[in-house]
């Protein structure tokens, strides 16, 4: 049989590894710097582009994206030519890609610190970029499609199956969870609200974990731990049943984010009964990893790159138990909105994802500059540093959840809350959180040497940009497959329609019920639209990333009615483009705020949280006193909201300034009777009448003498 001679393209892929070093520093350096402004918020340094709030989703972003994308692509990009013996189909399109892909981690660089953000967790970039996204990720899928099927190997192997799920998947979350009407270059607001909107947000939330995290990293891991150990993979079987269920189960997940929440009681059942079911197939692909291993775990001994993969996957094999245990109502009534979640996200983060690109790279960089690594040595120093890191961070984290969960809903004999104020709980956790600062600079030391060993050995060898190989070419079929299944893989671009069908089910079931049956959404008579200068203020809160650290949703349990409020109602939602639950409280929740503390408090809370709440480790915010309120866009803004069905007249859009200006005329008469002297045209202004109108269009049920003297900070 003649063999065709041809080369792999080994220089998109160093590009791409060079890329996910490069952001995986700055990811995690930006995560460190997050991290103790939880201890001294003094480390925004003053300025209004360093705040937590504006800064915690360029950390999100540039670790998700930048390092664990860039990972995926330079995985993906090696492995694929290989088990498909043939080139990337064009290199002008890696080229594209890899540029492309850069260009937009540097627009959410530098738009996300300025306030230009969507508010959607791991999807706050606005609207241009995420065009540019959405032309990108196509880009890499034709890449991708050409060169399956210029392919000289008949069967698709096991990792280009999660491949075509992940391309397929993503880009369905991206363009469903991106949906949004613009109002200017940088501005827009969703065209989902309140309740349908936090479904939407969280199908694509948990759903970007499961197929941008976990699916491309399983074929990774299918392509290169058999590699790496010189074993076969364990079981075929279990991988063909192990990917099925996972990208059918997964998808319908979303809605245990939302749990007690005003989202309806079936879907929020639906989400707990598939997260439990999402234990067997995860499982499933951990123990078909893992048991690739037998009869070489000597070489784990010996072998740090091994070393990194076995704790990858027991990593994997503990976020994906704890996700479906964290489901559960009765746990989730404790551990939700606390640190356990924050230590939840990063066992997968920087176990699961990060350790698995730093075997990746230990092993993928000696083979394409043809020389051996650097040190050995260091790279076990680099494992065990790693492994420190992760343990002095997740655990803290575990303690603090403990210890918030519990003394929020304490009570005393009496029967009132024994911490009415937030805060205690807050400094109750300081050390914790000291410690998992540390835990996060071992982690990004052994990142720093990482770096340095890589360097070394790119430097003691060339890189071979084409690499030489050779394979016969496709023969037509000549004998039939016993297995269905193999038949299967020999058409990719059924494959490719049939993983789009198990994915779409899920959604299509959770989502277009609550869309369309209206008794989903109660509404409730005296809710109104926000007003002018309301509207304006919500954006201010959007902009300065409060939803950060703030809820507003208060969830049916005693003690959160008696701490906060009356419980949230699904009708209080209905105009809030995007809507604001948000999903960690390192403050308290605010969605009862409205009328419980005058205008001068919110005013002296901004300019000094410790004025107000001694030992806050919230950022002051003078800025918002001393910037002008820009209401040149604020008529386009009604507009919108009319289009998305907000109920605003003519005559509201018409008079939109003149009657922000009138409200934020009464907000400044009010603070100057307190000795409060600022002009009306302040930023601060509307965001204390959005503030004061927080939760104020349903009466609360009438509390107890007990209950009206809790305050918290």
């Amino acid at each position: 049989m003649q063999l065709e001679q041809f080369n792999y393209d080994n220089k998109i892929v160093r590009n791409f590894g060079i890329a996910t070093i490069v952001w995986g520093i700055v990811g995690m350096s930006v995560g460190l710097l997050i991290a103790m402004q939880l201890i001294w918020p003094e480390l925004n340094f003053m300025t209004q582009y360093t705040t937590f709030g504006r800064v915690r989703p360029v950390h999100t972003n540039a670790v998700i994206f930048a390092f664990v994308g860039n990972a995926i692509f330079m995985g993906v990009y090696y492995s694929l030519q290989r088990v498909l013996k043939a080139r990337m189909f064009s290199d002008v399109l890696s080229k594209i890609h890899f540029w492309g892909w850069q260009l937009i981690i540097v627009a959410a660089a530098i738009t996300l610190p300025l306030g230009l953000t969507t508010s959607h967790e791991y999807a706050e970039m606005e609207w241009p970029v995420d065009i540019g996204i959405a032309v990108i990720w196509v880009t890499f899928g034709i890449n991708m499609f050409g060169t399956i099927i210029k392919r000289r190997e008949r069967h698709m192997y096991v990792a280009v199956w999660f491949y075509i799920a992940t391309f397929v998947t993503v880009a369905v979350l991206h363009i469903v969870n991106s949906i949004q009407l613009p109002v200017g270059f940088w501005k827009s607001y969703y065209v989902y609200a309140g309740v349908q909107d936090a479904l939407v947000q969280w199908w694509y939330g948990h759903n970007a974990v499961a197929f941008f995290l976990t699916t491309p990293f399983l074929g990774m891991m299918y392509y290169f731990l058999p590699k790496m150990a010189n074993r076969p993979v364990y079981s075929y079987k279990l991988s063909i049943l192990h990917f099925w269920s996972l990208i059918f189960i997964y998808i319908w997940a979303g809605p245990h984010h939302l749990l007690y929440t005003s989202l309806p009681s079936w879907v929020q059942s639906l989400g707990v009964v598939f997260s439990i079911m999402l234990i067997a197939p995860s499982w499933g692909g951990m123990i078909n990893g893992l048991l690739t291993l037998r009869g070489a775990w000597d070489k784990v001994r010996a072998e740090p790159i091994l070393k990194f993969m076995v704790v990858a996957l027991t990593c994997y094999g503990m976020a994906t138990f704890e996700g479906p245990m964290l489901s559960l109502k009765q746990v989730n009534a404790i551990a939700h909105f606390t640190d356990w979640i924050v230590a939840h996200v990063h066992i997968g983060a920087l176990g699961w994802n990060g350790f698995m690109t730093f075997a990746i790279l230990y092993w993928l960089i000696p083979r394409i500059y043809k020389t051996e690594l650097f040190s050995k040595k260091l790279a076990n120093v680099h494992f065990w540093i790693g492994t420190l890191g992760i343990l002095f961070y997740a655990i803290p984290m575990y303690w603090a959840a403990v210890v918030q969960g519990l003394m929020w809903k304490e009570f005393t004999p009496e029967g009132v809350l024994k911490y009415p104020n937030f805060l205690t709980t807050t400094l109750e956790i300081l050390p914790m959180h000291m410690m998992r600062a540390l835990g996060g600079a071992l982690y990004l030391s052994g990142v720093i040497l990482m770096t340095y060993n890589l360097v070394k050995t790119m430097k003691s060898g060339k890189l071979m940009a084409n690499e030489p190989a050779e394979a016969p070419a496709l023969l037509p079929v000549t004998v039939s497959e016993r297995s269905s299944h193999r038949r299967l893989e020999r058409k990719p671009v059924l494959f490719m329609v049939i993983a789009l069908v198990a994915i779409l089910i899920g959604g299509i079931v959770e989502m277009v019920p609550t869309f369309m049956i209206k008794d989903n959404i109660p509404t409730i008579k005296s809710v109104m639209p926000y007003t002018a200068l309301e509207l304006q203020g919500r954006d201010l809160y959007i902009k300065e990333g409060c939803v950060n650290c703030h809820t507003q949703t208060v969830r049916p349990f005693r003690s959160e009615t008696a701490r906060y409020g009356e419980y949230s109602k699904a009708g209080e939602f209905v105009y809030d483009h995007p809507f604001l639950w948000g999903s960690k409280r390192t403050g308290p929740d605010l969605h009862r705020i409205g009328g419980k503390y005058p205008n001068k408090w919110h005013f002296d809370h901004m300019l000094d949280p410790t004025i107000t709440s001694p030992g806050s480790i919230m950022p002051p915010y003078p800025w918002l006193i001393d910037q002008k309120l820009d209401n040149s866009t604020l008529v386009a803004k009604m507009n919108a909201m009319r289009i998305l069905g907000v109920p605003y007249s003519n005559e509201d859009v018409a008079n939109a300034v003149a009657s922000a200006e009138k409200q934020a005329e009464s907000i400044a008469k009010d603070l100057a009777s307190t000795q409060v002297e600022i002009k009306s045209d302040r930023e601060i202004i509307a965001l204390i009448a959005y503030l004061q109108r927080l939760g104020t269009d349903i009466k609360a049920e009438p509390k107890t003498t007990e209950e009206a003297v809790v305050t918290e900070n």
